[in-house]
């Protein structure tokens, strides 16, 4: 057999039989139970002590190693001392990187997986556990609020990037307790609708439009005030605030955005940005 097919071959088979690791760049390997699992992390030069933590959760079909770019949560890190951890959601039923937010795609425990990983971070980095947070985009945005749902003693609040509740999780939400919630959504987006008429198939759609979820999160922290403010000639925030435990509910509503993140020139709104906007208050 010809030398230069052989090595093709053989990248073939390694690159096939590893997928996640192959895409995962230089992640480090975590072991889950006995599962192989990986994630990225960046710490910033001359970290404070009781630093925050901040898991960054890709969307379906995505990689650890591509969400920095998309959110440029690294620079926002240095600049205001915390940790960002970006984790490498496992390959589902179709051997499709994802985030089991009680879908119906796997049988992963990534709630588990998760939170024992955020708090192997926090003993290592000496971080703060009551400033654990959540953010993500599509399925990564599911996730985190699966999260704060399941395992608000680890993660103490959630931003989703054009996500929502998943369908189990909205259907048990009189179990969910108080949380900090940034949601950020457009209303051409035609892959998650904010409107709530997402496809039920695999556990995805199921909750209501997103401005009854985020009633549902306003009345949830007892928020008693609520301003409308004018962000750009395309975004409007809602700042739902005075909740219990000084807990704020944000929500933006992109017009005219689809399945994007929002970038500044564009829609007038940084979603890394805000991202850190909002949690820093905790």
């Amino acid at each position: 057999m010809h030398r230069s097919f052989l090595l093709i071959l053989t990248v073939f088979l390694v690159t096939g039989c590893n997928k996640e690791k192959w895409f995962c760049g230089d992640c480090i390997e975590y072991d889950f139970n006995g599962t192989e699992r990986q994630y990225l992390v960046h710490i910033p030069n001359d970290l404070p002590p009781n630093a925050p933590l901040l898991f960054a959760l890709h969307g379906y079909t995505g990689y650890a190693l591509h969400v920095d770019g998309a959110l440029n949560l690294n620079k926002l890190a240095d600049d205001h001392g915390f940790v960002v951890c970006y984790p490498q959601g496992s390959l589902d039923n179709t051997r499709t990187p994802h985030w089991n937010a009680r879908l119906e795609l796997s049988n992963t425990d990534d709630i588990g997986f998760l939170s024992a990983l955020a708090v192997s971070l926090q003993s290592e980095y000496d971080l703060d556990p009551n400033k654990t947070f959540t953010c993500g985009i599509s399925n990564g945005g599911f996730m985190s609020y699966t999260l704060v749902a399941e395992a608000p003693q680890i993660f103490k609040g959630a931003a989703s990037v054009i996500g929502t509740m998943s369908g189990y999780t909205w259907e048990n939400r009189n179990s969910i307790q108080p949380s900090p919630i940034l949601q950020i959504s457009g209303t051409n987006d035609n892959v998650v609708p904010y409107d709530g008429t997402m496809s039920t198939n695999n556990g995805w759609g199921g909750a209501p439009h997103i401005h009854t979820v985020i009633d549902f999160w306003k009345d949830l922290n007892n928020c008693s005030q609520t301003d409308t403010i004018q962000v750009s000639n395309l975004t409007t925030a809602y700042i739902h605030s005075l909740g219990t435990d000084s807990a704020q509910v944000w929500y933006y509503e992109v017009e005219g955005m689809g399945h994007e993140v929002p970038q500044e020139a564009a829609h007038g709104v940084d979603a890394g940005e805000l991202i850190w906007e909002f949690f820093s208050q905790y």
